[in-house]
């Protein structure tokens, strides 16, 4: 089965979703983006945020938390009913990045995934290309991240 079989071009999955508590987010930041409005509440209140924020990368790994969980059920799932998952390798980047909102402290993101375009590649006809478009918005509907990524299905 391939990827395109599985969900159609242009239909929206939903794929998880993740609350952002203070702790998480000055964790992350700690370690991996160090901005005072990521890191204290009371500096956050000051910045242009208006509060502790998440930081943008943070919002993007809980996109790929969320998607390896899905992805996992959901070839457990296809197996389960005696079908072959997609095979899915890694991707070789993304574009299109958009982080249009903050993601306060206690905002939890809902994460989706829509298969935009497939294609066989023309130097190994055994790999598909696929790109997917991949988004999150919070709990009020609004959108907070976005981005397109491409990943390589083995056939």
């Amino acid at each position: 089965m391939r990827m395109a079989e599985l969900h159609p071009f242009g239909e929206t999955v939903a794929i998880g979703s993740n609350t952002f508590t203070a702790d998480d987010i000055i964790r992350f930041a700690r370690d991996f983006d160090p901005q005072p409005f990521h890191l204290d509440a009371e500096l956050a209140r000051q910045s242009l945020f208006g509060g502790l924020c998440a930081s943008g990368w943070h919002t993007s790994a809980g996109w790929m938390k969320c998607f390896v969980a899905f992805w996992t059920a959901e070839c457990r799932r296809l197996i389960a009913e005696g079908i072959a998952p997609p095979k899915l390798g890694p991707s070789p980047g993304f574009t299109k990045l958009g982080w249009f909102r903050p993601v306060f402290a206690g905002d939890t993101i809902s994460y989706s995934v829509t298969l935009l375009a497939s294609r066989e590649l023309a130097t190994r006809k055994d790999r598909v290309l696929n790109t997917i478009r991949c988004a999150g918005e919070n709990q009020n509907g609004e959108p907070v991240i976005r981005f397109e990524s491409t990943v390589l299905e083995f056939v």
